[in-house]
Protein backbone atom coordinates (compact mmCIF):
# COMPACT_ATOMS: atom_id res chain seq x y z
CA UNK A 1 0.00 0.00 0.00
CA UNK A 2 1.60 3.33 -1.05
CA UNK A 3 0.94 5.19 2.19
CA UNK A 4 3.20 6.31 5.02
CA UNK A 5 3.28 3.92 7.99
CA UNK A 6 1.39 6.35 10.26
CA UNK A 7 -1.45 6.63 7.78
CA UNK A 8 -1.64 2.86 7.32
CA UNK A 9 -2.02 2.47 11.07
CA UNK A 10 -4.79 5.06 11.16
CA UNK A 11 -6.48 3.40 8.17
CA UNK A 12 -6.29 -0.01 9.90
CA UNK A 13 -7.96 1.46 12.98
CA UNK A 14 -10.68 2.96 10.78
CA UNK A 15 -11.27 -0.38 9.02
CA UNK A 16 -11.51 -2.19 12.36
CA UNK A 17 -13.99 0.39 13.66
CA UNK A 18 -16.10 0.15 10.47
CA UNK A 19 -16.21 -3.63 10.81
CA UNK A 20 -17.21 -3.45 14.48
CA UNK A 21 -20.04 -1.08 13.58
CA UNK A 22 -21.27 -3.40 10.85
CA UNK A 23 -20.05 -1.24 7.99
CA UNK A 24 -19.67 -2.71 4.54
CA UNK A 25 -17.57 0.00 2.88
CA UNK A 26 -14.28 1.66 3.75
CA UNK A 27 -15.97 5.04 3.62
CA UNK A 28 -19.74 5.19 3.80
CA UNK A 29 -22.53 7.62 4.50
CA UNK A 30 -24.40 7.84 7.79
CA UNK A 31 -27.03 5.63 6.11
CA UNK A 32 -24.41 2.85 5.80
CA UNK A 33 -24.24 3.21 2.03
CA UNK A 34 -21.22 3.70 -0.15
CA UNK A 35 -20.58 7.18 -1.46
CA UNK A 36 -21.60 7.66 -5.06
CA UNK A 37 -19.27 9.22 -7.60
CA UNK A 38 -21.46 12.32 -7.54
CA UNK A 39 -21.34 12.41 -3.74
CA UNK A 40 -17.55 12.35 -3.75
CA UNK A 41 -17.45 15.10 -6.37
CA UNK A 42 -19.77 17.23 -4.19
CA UNK A 43 -17.46 16.71 -1.21
CA UNK A 44 -14.47 17.79 -3.28
CA UNK A 45 -16.38 20.87 -4.45
CA UNK A 46 -17.15 21.77 -0.84
CA UNK A 47 -13.54 21.27 0.30
CA UNK A 48 -12.03 23.20 -2.61
CA UNK A 49 -14.39 26.10 -1.86
CA UNK A 50 -13.40 25.99 1.83
CA UNK A 51 -9.74 26.01 0.78
CA UNK A 52 -10.37 29.13 -1.32
CA UNK A 53 -9.51 27.43 -4.60
CA UNK A 54 -11.02 29.03 -7.69
CA UNK A 55 -11.71 25.75 -9.48
CA UNK A 56 -12.87 22.47 -8.06
CA UNK A 57 -10.74 19.37 -8.27
CA UNK A 58 -11.98 15.99 -9.43
CA UNK A 59 -10.96 12.53 -8.22
CA UNK A 60 -9.23 12.09 -11.58
CA UNK A 61 -7.23 15.29 -11.08
CA UNK A 62 -6.16 14.16 -7.61
CA UNK A 63 -4.96 10.85 -9.01
CA UNK A 64 -3.21 12.57 -11.90
CA UNK A 65 -1.49 14.99 -9.51
CA UNK A 66 -0.25 12.13 -7.29
CA UNK A 67 1.07 10.03 -10.18
CA UNK A 68 2.75 13.05 -11.81
CA UNK A 69 4.34 13.98 -8.49
CA UNK A 70 5.63 10.43 -7.98
CA UNK A 71 7.18 10.49 -11.47
CA UNK A 72 8.85 13.83 -10.74
CA UNK A 73 10.34 12.31 -7.58
CA UNK A 74 12.08 9.75 -9.78
CA UNK A 75 9.95 6.75 -8.84
CA UNK A 76 10.18 4.10 -11.55
CA UNK A 77 7.09 3.30 -13.63
CA UNK A 78 7.30 -0.32 -12.52
CA UNK A 79 6.69 0.80 -8.94
CA UNK A 80 3.92 3.29 -9.82
CA UNK A 81 1.96 1.11 -12.25
CA UNK A 82 0.42 -1.32 -9.73
CA UNK A 83 -1.16 1.60 -7.86
CA UNK A 84 -2.11 3.64 -10.91
CA UNK A 85 -5.05 1.61 -12.16
CA UNK A 86 -3.40 1.44 -15.58
CA UNK A 87 -3.07 -1.95 -17.25
CA UNK A 88 0.43 -1.27 -18.51
CA UNK A 89 3.41 0.92 -17.79
CA UNK A 90 3.06 2.39 -21.30
CA UNK A 91 -0.09 4.15 -20.09
CA UNK A 92 1.97 6.04 -17.51
CA UNK A 93 3.71 8.11 -20.19
CA UNK A 94 1.09 10.82 -19.77
CA UNK A 95 2.48 11.53 -16.28
CA UNK A 96 5.99 12.00 -17.67
CA UNK A 97 5.04 15.06 -19.67
CA UNK A 98 6.04 18.29 -17.99
CA UNK A 99 4.32 21.59 -18.48
CA UNK A 100 6.27 23.88 -20.80
CA UNK A 101 7.00 26.29 -17.95
CA UNK A 102 8.46 23.51 -15.83
CA UNK A 103 10.51 22.24 -18.75
CA UNK A 104 11.88 25.76 -19.36
CA UNK A 105 12.86 26.14 -15.70
CA UNK A 106 14.65 22.79 -15.73
CA UNK A 107 16.39 23.67 -18.99
CA UNK A 108 17.62 26.97 -17.57
CA UNK A 109 18.85 25.22 -14.44
CA UNK A 110 21.04 22.72 -16.29
CA UNK A 111 22.08 24.52 -19.50
CA UNK A 112 24.96 26.43 -17.85
CA UNK A 113 26.65 23.06 -17.29
CA UNK A 114 26.41 22.09 -20.98
CA UNK A 115 29.95 21.26 -22.14
CA UNK A 116 30.40 23.60 -25.08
Amino acid sequence: MPFPVGFRETLALHVRQRQQQGGSYLFESSWKRRYSDQGIRRMLERYTALAGMERTISPYKLRHFLLTWLKKQGIDDALIQPYSGHASRKSLEVYSRLALGEAQQEYERVIPRFPV
